[in-house]
């Protein structure tokens, strides 16, 4: 089956290629085109437009590249009507998918939906046009199944991708030294894979590297840009940069910094303390406050619906209490009550296995329906 997949950002890249190497096994014609990075091309297929080119974080961000992502849609509605795959597999980035699934839908086409937007954040009426644009929407947290049925809108529940990843992930016994890291622990930063995340909080997270002289400090380098890319912020700061290889980071890390974001839970599953952060213009986050209606940023406190992990925003992501948050998690005993919760958050996710079951629900629902129609 021609399968057309729509990932628009670091995290979704990851799912579409776990997704595309179980549909593989399944569909042993499967035929893919998409948009997404390195890993879903890895899996083969035609990559229509990488993802570095569309993501934009805020919404004033979004408005001032307004022509450049209405560009990215006409294109996609253009490239989607000339190969006319069996099934749109929508993965999260809802600004965009959701309006390439109501173009679909129009068009006759099959729209499945894997991770499903957090409509249950702000806007919640958006559900109503998920349940008329999308046949079959494939969730990853298990709040969301209520959620939707609230609405009337029946879903299934699938398991979380970031549980496959994890358990496939294979520990590189020489990563300190084929990285050139000394033998002081780690502080990982993971500072986000869009330009715009990178401009307003990678700074703060080097801002703070003096004050911890007994650990060093490891940037893991989104896929999308290069080392020279990152000499930009480090002012002569001699911090080691790492790509493609976030895991082998966590897996050695003490501590993290990160961008509010899927890195979040990978981090808390690779049980390490972690102090959340998220920056942006003004008027984005102004907007955003008056617009989210959710106690919490991070997917780790979502899932626990308790402050787990500590949230600096905007004005409070600031290098004095950055200072004081990193050193907290460094000691007892903040260190050890964070452990503590993310084993109760790693019984709350469960087993491996999203992406499989994904997959093999994706191929039946199809043949299902093919089956209809040639009865």
């Amino acid at each position: 089956m021609k399968y057309y997949l729509i990932a628009g950002e670091a995290s979704g890249d990851l799912h579409g290629s776990n997704l595309m190497k179980t549909l593989k096994e399944v569909d042993a014609e499967a035929d893919f085109r998409y948009y997404g990075g390195d890993l879903m091309q890895a899996q083969g297929g035609t990559l229509v437009k990488h993802y570095a080119d569309m993501a934009f974080m805020g919404f004033l961000e979004v408005a001032m590249n307004l022509r450049t992502i209405l560009k990215n849609i006409k294109k996609c509605k253009e490239d989607i009507l000339q190969n006319q795959p069996d099934v749109l597999v929508l993965i999260d980035f809802p600004g965009f998918n959701l309006k390439i699934a109501k173009f679909a839908k129009e068009q006759g086409l099959k729209v499945y939906y894997y991770i499903s937007p957090k409509v249950w954040a702000w806007n919640q009426k958006r559900v109503l046009k998920i349940k008329r644009d999308v046949d079959k929407m494939f969730c990853i947290l298990p709040f969301e199944v209520d959620f939707y049925h609230k609405w009337g809108m029946e879903v299934d529940y699938v398991g979380n991708p970031l549980l496959d990843a994890k358990a496939a992930f294979i520990p590189n016994q020489n990563f300190r030294e084929e990285n050139n890291l000394s033998g002081k622990p780690i502080i990982a930063l993971l500072p986000g894979s869009r330009k715009q995340e990178l401009n307003y909080i990678l700074p703060d997270m080097l801002g703070i590297i003096n004050s911890f002289p007994n650990h060093q400090f490891v940037i893991a380098g989104a896929p999308s840009f290069n080392n020279g890319f990152y000499q930009q912020y480090l002012n002569g700061l001699k911090v080691p940069i790492v790509f493609n290889a976030t895991y082998d980071l966590l897996n050695i890390a003490e501590a993290a910094l990160v961008t509010s974001g899927t890195a979040t839970l990978e981090t808390a599953l690779f049980k390490v303390p972690q102090v959340v952060l998220y920056k942006g213009s003004k008027i984005s986050i102004g907007i955003a406050r008056m617009l989210v209606k959710i106690r919490f940023i991070s997917l780790v406190n979502l899932i626990m619906d308790s402050k787990t992990v500590t949230e600096l925003i905007q004005e409070n992501c600031n290098l004095t209490t950055l200072s004081k948050e990193l050193d907290d998690i460094l000691k007892q005993p903040k260190r050890n009550e964070m452990l503590a919760n993310y084993e109760i958050l790693a019984n709350k996710m469960g087993e491996a296995g999203a992406s499989e079951k994904t997959a093999r629900l994706i191929f039946r629902y199809l043949k299902s329906s093919k089956l209809f129609k040639s009865s």
